[in-house]
């Protein structure tokens, strides 16, 4: 578990910002609580923070060296086939002076030099610098599991694991207002973006190179979908299941070297009691954790979480939260946000961690499921939509009934009356509009009109037309479930889903390793028949058939359940003061000059009614922003 930043430097003005490079490696303290290191020369500054112990792996400092002292890296993260790849090396007279993965991980890249990319197997980000040649070698792992952003301009490079990183270079504070208008749709900004118009993400399986002026980018790892393989796979159904225990369970044993305590996370869904299961078979002394909600039993798992720790045989730990619990955590969230990210289970997800944290530093997690085999209410609608009949036909002549009655996430009835508005709307769009509406929750226009007519004339619509085609690219006109799969894996699971859980585990000091996003695994997933995956009764097919032996019974195709938090209630209690006087008052919001005020008065007026419908989200978008702003955007810049 670590942290990295460095700044290259092309000439004296860039020269300049190397003073701030212990000030920007302080700045990742969350993700390395233990030990700060760096390294300065006259064009170039390295800093690097981790924690004490991760593993018996981690007994070498970084930023580390190579023998003949040309080649120096900072490295965040873990390479699982570390010893195949040493043993590789040594056969070819390399020797090594630690037990170190980054240590592997250094020389392979001097032999091998880019071409190492595709034999690790793990999850990373890094910097390699080449003091002879005057270069920078920059990496991030094929899902995105672990961040890398950077700026480039013609004084210099910089890059780090965490904006707050970045800042601290004293850089321009650009807004970006287009992507500013896709968070308003979203709630999160999609790489390679960022709120900043001069900060970039580095996307996952690509590198960078970069020398004097000049930077080089290119991609190493692409997912190995051919649509018409895989509804023509040469695999039995059985032979499939077969193949995908196997290489899980592969998986789950190379996540589970570690000489500290590791633990996995057990919701009481699928997929973590998948990991849970298999976890426990290698390691008998497991401890699982899973939090429940004691005053929202509607989001409330941890009755089945338990079932499975009971037949895995795991020490079993269950936070039992109110929601004044969630509520208490709320601030220390926002304060951690460095980039408007505005995913509410996020809020679970750092309590989950911060409790997790005292018992284990390493979890497993089942992330990365869902969105290989199909296992969202979206994925279901997207295949009624696909092969829809008179049911799928009445709930689109609905439409104007749904309008009208109450929806919101808060009970079963309103919840399945705002679901099916959803579907009825999605219903009448393209494949793409389709997929983007339902990604989001917030139309083009409804985002657009949020703004103050100045703020709007700043939102680059043909960029943000392309940035939006990038990203649906694998979207035909007549999709099936695989290319919507395809898609998540570019968006949702980097933008949303992994960079929630990294996040919020970095923010309590615990690395957590996801056995699913081997990729192995997921090139494996791409090869299966949509078949396998979905059908008319059953989401994530394969997954559930696979190992239907090991885990209750109860489990076996129930709907799912996600990390659901109370928003609805805090905005009409104890948030209220937040929205009404501080954060989206008439004052604050005039006085800001973003937003156009009457479009923000007509959601609190929503949200206070007997229809909120998707508003909170909307809402929580809005005050993560408010908080983000009033925390990076009101200081002195540099």
């Amino acid at each position: 578990m670590c942290g990295i930043t460095g700044i290259f430097a092309f000439n004296l003005v860039g020269k300049f910002n190397k003073i701030h490079i212990t000030n920007a490696t302080m700045a990742l303290e969350k993700r390395g609580p233990d030990f700060q290191d760096i390294y300065i020369d006259e064009w170039v500054g390295l800093g690097h923070r981790r924690l004490s112990i991760i593993d018996t792996r981690d007994v070498a400092n970084q930023p580390m060296w190579d023998d003949e002292k040309r080649y120096c890296i900072v490295f965040n993260g873990e390479i699982f086939n570390y010893r195949e790849l040493r043993a590789e090396l040594e056969a070819k007279g390399v020797t090594f002076f630690t037990q170190s993965d980054t240590e592997v991980l250094l020389k392979l890249y001097i032999q091998q030099k880019e071409n190492c990319l595709p034999k690790l197997n793990g999850f990373f980000s890094f910097c390699i610098y080449d003091r002879q040649a005057q270069t920078f070698f920059v990496a991030r792992d094929r899902f995105g599991i672990k961040p890398l952003l950077y700026l480039f301009d013609e004084d210099k490079f910089i890059f780090a694991s965490e904006m707050k990183s970045v800042l601290q270079f004293g850089i321009e504070r650009n807004l970006d207002h287009t992507s500013l208008y896709t968070y308003l749709q979203l709630n999160y900004i999609p790489a390679p973006d960022t709120i900043f118009s001069n900060v970039k993400k580095l996307l996952p399986g690509h590198y960078l190179k970069i020398s004097r002026q000049k930077i080089e980018m290119a991609r190493y790892y692409e997912i190995p979908y051919d649509r018409e393989k895989a509804e023509n796979s040469p695999l039995s159904y059985d032979a499939a299941k077969e193949e995908f225990k196997r290489l899980l369970e592969a998986s789950v044993q190379r996540r589970l070297v570690a000489d500290v305590p590791l633990g996995s996370f057990l919701s009481g869904g699928i997929d973590s009691s998948i990991v849970a299961a298999l976890a426990s078979k290698h390691k008998p002394d497991l401890h699982t954790f899973s939090i429940g909600y004691r005053d929202e039993k509607f989001f409330d798992e941890t009755h089945y979480a338990r079932l499975v720790a009971k037949q895995i045989k795991t020490e079993h730990t269950v936070f039992s939260l109110t929601n004044n619990d969630l509520y208490t955590h709320v601030q220390s969230i926002l304060n951690y946000i460095d980039e408007p990210f505005a995913d509410s289970s996020a809020i679970a997800v750092y309590i989950l961690s911060k409790e997790t944290r005292k018992h284990a530093t390493v979890a497993l997690s089942g992330d990365g499921a869902d969105e290989m085999f199909a296992g969202y209410n979206k994925h279901a609608a997207f295949r009624q939509i696909t092969d829809k009949g008179w049911k799928e036909n009445l709930v689109g002549a609905l439409g104007s009934l749904w309008k009208v009655l109450p929806k919101s996430r808060s009970g079963a009835l309103t919840n399945k009356i705002r679901q099916l508005a959803r579907f009825s709307e999605g219903m009448k769009l393209s494949s793409r509009d389709r997929y983007w509406q339902w990604a989001g929750y917030a139309g083009k226009d409804e985002a657009l009109n949020m703004l103050q007519p100045e703020v709007r004339a700043n939102v680059e619509l043909d960029n943000f037309a392309s940035r939006q085609q990038n990203i649906l690219r694998d979207l035909p006109e007549k999709e099936n479930i695989n290319d919507i799969l395809l898609t998540d894996m570019h968006l949702v699971l980097p933008d949303d889903m992994l960079t929630k859980v990294d996040l919020m585990s970095m923010a309590n000091g615990l690395e957590v390793r996801v056995p699913f996003l081997d990729y192995e695994v997921v090139n494996f997933a791409f090869s299966l028949p949509v078949e396998y995956k979905i059908n008319p009764g059953m989401r994530k097919r394969i997954v559930q058939d696979a190992f239907r032996d090991v885990l209750p019974e109860e489990l076996y195709n129930r709907p799912k359940k996600g990390f659901e938090v109370p928003l609805l209630k805090w905005f009409r209690g104890e948030m209220r003061s937040l929205i009404e006087e501080e954060l989206l008052s008439e004052k604050f919001v005039s006085e800001q000059g973003i937003f156009d005020y009457a479009a923000i008065a007509a959601l609190k007026r929503q949200l206070f009614s007997s229809n909120p419908g998707d508003v909170h989200a909307r809402i929580w978008g809005l005050i993560v922003f408010q908080w983000w702003w009033r925390k990076y955007m009101t200081v002195k810049k540099s």
